[in-house]
C-alpha cells in the first residue's frame, strides 16, 4: 500500500524516467493503464486522472506528443467502457453470483444510474470506482449498446482531453512543478470525494432502515 502511494505522489517522476528509457513505447503503457481502468472492474485503483494529469504535464514540454495522447488514451477510454459493457452484459451476473464483484458497489452504481440515467456514463467518468463500474451496470441492466455508445464516445473525449488539458496549461508552471506531489495529492482527495460521501450516505440510509425494521419489532411485542 505504502509502494502504491509512493507511486502515485510520484508518479512524474516514474512517468518521466519510462518515457527516457522507452520513448514512443510509453504511448502503449499508458494507453493499457487507461484501457484497463476503465474496461476491467478489477482495476479501478489504476489512477487515471492522475495519469491524464501528468502526462499533459509532459506533453507541456514536448517531451510527448498532446495530440497522439490525447487520440490514444481517448480510444483506450473507449475501447475499455466498450468491453466493460460486454463483461456486464455477458458475464456481470455470473461474476457477482461467484462473489468476484462486490453486490453493494453495483448497487451503489445502480442509484447513480437512476439519478442521471444515460448521462452516468460520461459522468462517471471523472469519478474513481463509478468509473469502473458503470459501464459494467449498463451492460448488466442491458442498456441499449447504440445509446451507450454515444455516452462513452462523449466522455471519453470530454475525461481525456480536460485532464490533459489542465495537466498541459498548469503543469508548466513554477509552483506546480515544484509542488507537483501535493497537487497529486489533491487530484486524488477531490476525485474521491463523491464515492466516499455516496458511501457514507448509503451507509446513513440503512442504519435508518434498519433501526425502522428493529421500530417496528418492538413495536409488534
Amino acid at each position: 500500500m505504502i509502494n502504491f502511494m509512493n507511486l502515485i505522489l510520484h508518479l512524474d517522476v516514474y512517468l518521466g524516467t519510462i518515457i527516457q528509457n522507452y520513448g514512443t513505447a510509453t504511448y502503449a503503457l499508458l494507453f493499457f493503464m487507461i484501457f484497463s481502468e476503465t474496461g476491467l472492474v478489477f482495476f479501478t485503483f489504476f489512477p487515471g486522472d492522475t495519469l491524464l494529469f501528468v502526462a499533459g504535464t509532459f506533453a507541456s514540454i514536448g517531451v510527448i506528443s498532446f495530440f497522439w495522447l490525447f487520440i490514444l488514451l481517448s480510444m483506450a477510454a473507449i475501447l475499455g467502457d466498450s468491453l466493460n459493457y460486454s463483461i456486464g452484459k455477458y458475464f456481470g451476473r455470473f461474476m457477482i453470483r461467484k462473489g468476484w464483484v462486490k453486490q453493494k458497489r453495483i448497487d451503489s452504481t445502480k442509484k447513480f444510474f437512476q439519478k442521471h440515467g444515460g448521462k452516468t456514463i460520461m459522468i462517471a467518468r471523472f469519478i474513481p470506482l463509478i468509473r469502473s463500474f458503470a459501464p459494467f451496470v449498463a451492460g448488466i441492466s442491458e442498456m441499449r449498446y447504440k445509446k451507450f455508445f454515444s455516452y462513452n464516445v462523449m466522455g471519453a473525449i470530454i475525461w481525456v482531453l480536460s485532464v490533459l488539458l489542465l495537466g498541459y496549461f498548469f503543469g508548466s508552471i513554477p509552483f506546480v512543478k515544484n509542488n507537483l506531489s501535493w497537487i497529486i495529492l489533491g487530484i486524488v482527495i477531490v476525485s474521491w470525494i463523491p464515492p466516499i460521501t455516496a458511501f457514507i450516505k448509503n451507509a446513513k440510509r440503512v442504519a435508518k432502515e434498519d433501526a425502522e425494521i428493529i421500530n417496528k419489532e418492538f413495536s409488534k411485542k
